[in-house]
């Protein structure tokens, strides 16, 4: 998962300047320098932590490329400022010098399995104007590939148009308003119907990985205008808890990554373009069998299937899963399991509170259930206090509540169309939910989201 992704597109240029609502987030460099806790394997040159960046320890042989603000890469592509890093690569903003555009570099640790590369290329091949999928503009376009040689191996690059903020930082401590939230909730299932039209499984769907596209305006910003607008990148010297000199491994300074955001409650619906990223953990179930075991959605969004029949391999239906806890996230307050570091046995236990007894056989399986309920499946003293609340009282607690606080609420009508699509895609059986397309056509979807996103 990479952290503040960025990726930029065509939108109309927005009624507000940039300047009230994207900023990059200040760090006082001195003050958060200690010693870092991370082991990187067999590096044995240590660095003094700094808060924000990438683990140090993995500019080595076999992982990150240096990389400094200035650089040009592949004879095009001059990198303005650093937007996230994640275990396998580091992400880069840079100015395309022969299209005089923005784009999203993703350059990966030395040689490393692109897997993901396939796939949007995949996503992004043409298709006869009369077979476009309406889904398709909601999905990451692939723009170019190439490797670059360097201390610590061979780094494969790709590069994609950037966007601002994922949701999930949209929504902090927000709500996006209710025709928002439609339009969002409907483009969202667009992207997943694509992709599942193209034989991938997405497998790791989650307001992390759902970008807000940004306005086409922002290519007309040079590099100077850039820096005028968002203040100059933000580095940090780098330096060994040993005091010796630095390794040719390693840059000299690391970029604090760039933090482009704007609040859930600032979105109108011309706003209302998510983009589903991350495809590191998609795969054609028709050719690749992805086993329950090897699911790596972060347990709050992972259907039950993958912790319940190990051996069973994914599909389409784990998507829809996690598609639904997103559609709760995006419409309400709070996850509808949750967001906070929980194990998968209490996942398992909300599961039930939220929604019902699972199947019997898995209840059988599952080994951890005295922790939190009685061989009748009633709740046990100690977890009774902890419980989740069922589906509709949920509703109640995470939507309802904090849309009455904005001045709104939703219907009786619109609840019962919602929470009937959620507990279709939430079914625990994978062959029991609906697939993405009967999703857009639910009457949830068609009635209320549909509207709203034609209307933006």
């Amino acid at each position: 998962m990479i952290a503040h992704p960025v990726n930029f597109s065509s939108l109309p240029r927005p009624s507000i300047p940039f300047s009230h609502y994207l900023w990059r987030r200040k760090l006082n460099s001195v003050s958060f320098v200690r010693p870092s806790t991370i082991s990187a394997g067999s590096s044995r040159v240590k660095y003094n932590w700094i808060k924000g960046v990438e683990t140090l320890e993995l500019y080595q042989p076999g992982g990150y490329h240096p990389i400094m603000v200035g650089d040009v890469l592949h004879d095009r592509y001059h990198i303005a400022d650093k937007l996230g890093f994640g275990t396998y690569s580091t992400v880069w903003l840079a100015r395309d010098t022969r299209l005089n555009r923005y784009v999203t570099l993703k350059v990966s640790v030395a040689d490393s399995i692109q897997r993901e590369t396939k796939i949007l290329k995949a996503l992004s091949a043409p298709t006869p104007l009369s077979l476009v999928h309406p889904g398709r503009g909601f999905v990451p376009v692939f723009l170019d590939e190439f490797e670059v040689q360097g201390p610590n191996g061979n780094h494969t690059c790709y590069a994609v148009a950037p966007a601002q903020c994922n949701l999930r930082e949209a929504l902090f401590s927000r709500l996006f308003s209710l025709e928002v939230a439609r339009a969002l909730s409907y483009r969202l299932a667009q992207a997943v119907a694509y992709t599942h039209s193209h034989g991938y499984v997405h497998g790791d769907i989650h307001l992390n990985n759902i970008l807000s596209k940004l306005p086409s305006s922002f290519d007309e910003l040079s590099l100077k205008q850039f820096y005028e607008r968002f203040g100059p990148p933000e580095t940090v010297p780098i330096t060994r808890r040993d005091g010796g000199p630095l390794p040719p491994n390693v840059p000299s300074k690391a970029v604090v990554p760039l933090f482009i955001w704007k609040s859930a409650e600032m979105f109108s619906l011309s706003d209302a373009h998510p983009l589903l990223t991350d495809f590191g953990e998609a795969f054609p179930p028709a050719s690749e069998a992805r086993l329950g075991q090897d699911c790596h959605t972060p347990i709050a969004f992972r259907a039950p299937e993958a912790k319940f029949e190990l051996q069973s391999p994914l599909s389409y239906p784990s998507d829809i899963w996690s598609l639904a806890t997103a559609i709760w996230e995006i419409v309400g307050m709070k996850a509808i399991f949750s967001t906070n570091f929980v194990d998968e046995d209490q996942i398992v236990a909300r599961h039930i509170d939220v929604l019902g007894p699972m199947p019997s056989e898995w209840w059988h399986y599952w080994h951890a259930r005295s922790q939190f309920f009685d061989e009748h499946g009633q709740p046990t003293e100690s977890y009774r206090a902890n419980r989740w609340p069922p589906l509709e009282e949920s509703f109640e607690i995470d939507v309802q509540k904090w849309r009455r606080k904005m001045g709104g609420k939703i219907e009786e009508d619109e609840k019962a169309a919602f929470l009937d699509l959620m507990r279709r895609m939430l079914s625990y059986r994978p062959d029991e939910r609906p697939t993405a397309e009967e999703v857009l056509i639910s009457d949830w979807m068609v009635k209320w989201a549909l509207p709203d996103c034609e209307r933006s």
